[in-house]
């Protein structure tokens, strides 16, 4: 939930919390509508507080609307865990473990020609985003830079497609340039 959610639905409980103690109140005796009244009276009377009384109800009225409404949830939700992140719609939910975008990141680093030994690394951070952490070794005669643009490219397009998350960022490690006889001997 965003913060300016937080803060809106924390205003209007208080708000709807004075309400129903002043109902009680009224319920049981403990106060009485000539007493309310008076009060009003006396409110009513302070210019400031009749603006801070109308738009007070008009803020009320705007979220008890959003909330009957639109709700919170707006269709897939994703919510990060330990474990992976967590998708939810109407029909359930469901959980992309962390072992599975590393799987997918691996096989596509995998398929490019010059890259051996490939180990990812996926982090979910406090914002629910991803982010991957690719170290390899390369072949000699690659041209580093253009491998890990497409690398990137590449990585971001196939997990977007099969698990429908966005990548945040994609660091990629070069842990060193092996030669093939070093890769027949391990």
């Amino acid at each position: 939930m965003k913060i300016l959610d937080k803060i809106t639905l924390v205003l209007f409980s208080i708000v709807i919390l004075i309400i129903a103690v002043v109902m009680e109140l009224l319920m049981f005796g403990f106060l009485s509508f000539t007493t309310i009244t008076a009060l009003y009276a006396q409110i009513a009377t302070i210019p400031v507080a009749t603006n801070i009384t109308i738009w007070t109800s008009i803020v009320c009225a705007i979220l008890a609307i959003r909330a009957i409404f639109f709700g919170t949830s707006t269709g897939k939700q994703k919510q990060g865990t330990n474990e992976g992140i967590l998708l939810e719609n109407e029909s359930g939910r469901l959980l992309i473990s962390k072992e599975t975008i590393e799987n997918l990141v691996n096989g596509v680093a995998k398929d490019f020609e010059n890259t051996k030994e490939v180990t990812t690394k996926v982090i979910i951070d406090n914002q629910n985003t991803l982010k991957v952490a690719v170290t390899l070794l390369v072949l000699p005669n690659t041209v580093i830079n253009e491998l890990s643009m497409n690398l990137q490219k590449k990585i971001k397009e196939v997990v977007k497609k099969v698990t429908d998350l966005e990548i945040k960022s994609i660091d990629i490690k070069i842990k060193n340039i092996t030669t093939p006889e070093e890769i027949k001997e391990i």
